[in-house]
């Protein structure tokens, strides 16, 4: 197995060539043959990798790796009543620690599975090290789709700070365009409270990319904390850090000429951060400024345009 497998999708991580796929699986209804107890016995022969278990839910516990940190109540109910009208059709994947199971995907599953009152559920077990089972739970999460934007940066920021992976890398492993995954991460450089305000869906992944063009951090609380009550759209935040911007010499892209203006959004979309030009006067020499957001972030862009 390789981290190339990434790339392909979570089915890439767990299908054998021999495997079949599981049929659905109605509640209560499993072969004694093939369940695991909370005693730890098991009625089945030795098993393969690809074997689908049937597992007492009791024994298996949520990944420390879990990016979600938001469950929704209403969509986790939505989920347990399916799963007692038609079963737990995709089965959890998770790995043995101790004489239990750690999760690697599946949580909303697991979760439903309680709350539906299923006593055992289909997983399929894997042996893969810490260092993967992280890998996998934060790229299956992220090709879900529906991590909320702080969730999906710091998702993005641990497979490139502890596996010391490019951008590129990130956005071939999870499937997503280069720029998403920069764009994403830069919210991090938000405050706290901001963060937490996306979070909780008092703001927008959209009004925190335009927050990050106000410079001045009282000012861009102010704004943001209008913004989490209605005062601001996307739209007037960015005409706001457009103002600030020309009042220090600085040109906005949407001020600028069509041609100017297209070479500088080929240049963001290239190098995956803002990009601002001061034109040049009688007095001053024009410049290009790119933005950067830490000491990594800075070194991939050294390399990006030392290629």
């Amino acid at each position: 197995m390789t981290r190339n497998a990434l790339g392909r999708g979570l089915g890439a991580l767990i299908r054998e060539p021999e495997a079949q796929s599981p049929p659905q699986i109605a509640p209560n209804q499993f072969e004694e043959s093939q369940v695991i107890t909370s005693s730890g016995a098991a009625t089945a022969p030795a098993r393969d990798q690809s074997q689908t278990l049937h597992i007492d839910i009791d024994l298996i516990e949520p990944s420390p790796h879990q990016p979600r940190t938001t469950f929704r109540e209403a969509a986790l109910e939505e989920l347990s009543r399916s799963i007692l009208a038609s079963g737990i059709i995709q089965p959890l994947l998770v790995r043995p620690i101790d004489g239990r199971y750690e999760l690697i995907a599946g949580e909303r599953r697991w979760r439903a599975a309680q709350l539906a009152g299923l006593s055992k559920v289909p997983a399929i077990v894997r042996e893969v090290s810490d260092e993967l089972a992280l890998e996998m739970t934060l790229v299956e999460n992220i090709q879900r789709e529906d991590l909320n934007a702080i969730e999906s940066a710091r998702a993005f920021d641990r497979l490139i700070t502890e596996f010391q992976m490019t951008l590129e890398m990130v956005a071939e492993r999870t499937g997503k365009d280069r720029t998403t995954v920069s764009n994403a991460i830069r919210l991090l450089k938000l405050e706290s409270t901001i963060q937490e305000w996306i979070e909780e869906g008092k703001l927008t992944a959209g009004h925190g990319r335009a927050l990050l063009a106000v410079p001045d951090s009282q000012l861009r609380m102010r704004y943001a904390h209008r913004a989490s009550r209605g005062g601001l759209t996307v739209r007037q935040i960015e005409r706001l850090a457009s103002r600030r911007s020309r009042s220090r010499g600085l040109v906005s892209n949407e001020q600028s000429d069509p041609n100017t203006r297209s070479a500088i959004d080929e240049l963001q979309r290239s190098l995956g951060t803002k990009v601002l030009l001061r034109p040049h006067t009688k007095s001053h020499p024009g410049q290009l400024i790119i933005e950067f957001y830490d000491e990594p972030h800075l070194m991939r862009l050294y390399d990006q345009l030392m290629k």
